[in-house]
């Protein structure tokens, strides 16, 4: 277990789309909705690790048609979303926020949905699962108990990065939330999606 939690850790403090994801809600809308889409992706990676136990995930990624569809689907929800979020930047231009304003809230359900969408839609987090929980798993053990118990291992090491990520994002939030900075942050987080999206697209296996 200690061994997943090594990998789990290291997969879960890499930069990526999920922090991406949840550092833009900390920004343009609050603790409340950076939370919300940090559950959100959580969430996520308790489905994939439970699929994965009881064998879904295996069977999506011994499929082609069923690979290729969530893979295709998957891309265009992260292309869709990045879109939207270098429109919406667009449509606002340059034009200057109070940094002392109140921050846009989205709603915490849609924040939630946001985060784990974009993690459900991912066959690429199914695939590591697959490919990491076999080893991980004793020949004495039941292995949807197993799978499921280092799936909340990795949930619990994924909440304590994203609570470190939103409470530094708080405590610098005049910094960040200066328009400069609170563009930057959306536009990386939209482009970041677009590239997500149109590399899940494109790629295999």
């Amino acid at each position: 277990m200690v061994s997943f939690g090594l990998v789990a850790l290291l997969l879960t403090i890499t930069p990526g789309l999920d922090t991406a994801l949840v550092l833009r809600a900390a920004v343009t809308r609050g603790r409340r909705d950076a939370f919300a889409t940090a559950l959100g992706v959580i969430g996520g990676v308790v489905a994939w690790g439970a699929a994965a136990a009881v064998g879904v995930s295996a069977l999506v990624t011994a499929s082609s048609v069923a690979y290729d569809a969530l893979r295709l689907v998957g891309a265009a929800y992260m292309l869709w979303l990045g879109g939207r979020i270098l429109w919406r930047l667009a449509c606002r231009g340059a034009e200057p926020r109070n940094s002392d304003g109140p921050v846009r809230a989205a709603g915490v359900w849609r924040s939630a949905r946001t985060g784990l969408l974009t993690n459900l839609l991912n066959p690429k987090v199914g695939a590591f699962y697959v490919a990491a929980l076999p080893q991980f798993i004793p020949p004495d053990t039941s292995a949807l108990g197993m799978g499921l118990l280092l799936a909340f291992v990795h949930a619990a090491l994924s909440l304590a990065w994203f609570t470190l990520l939103v409470l530094g994002a708080s405590g610098m939030r005049r910094w960040l939330q200066r328009p400069r900075v609170s563009r930057t942050v959306e536009g990386t987080t939209g482009i970041a999606l677009i590239g997500f999206g149109a590399r899940l697209a494109l790629s295999s296996r």
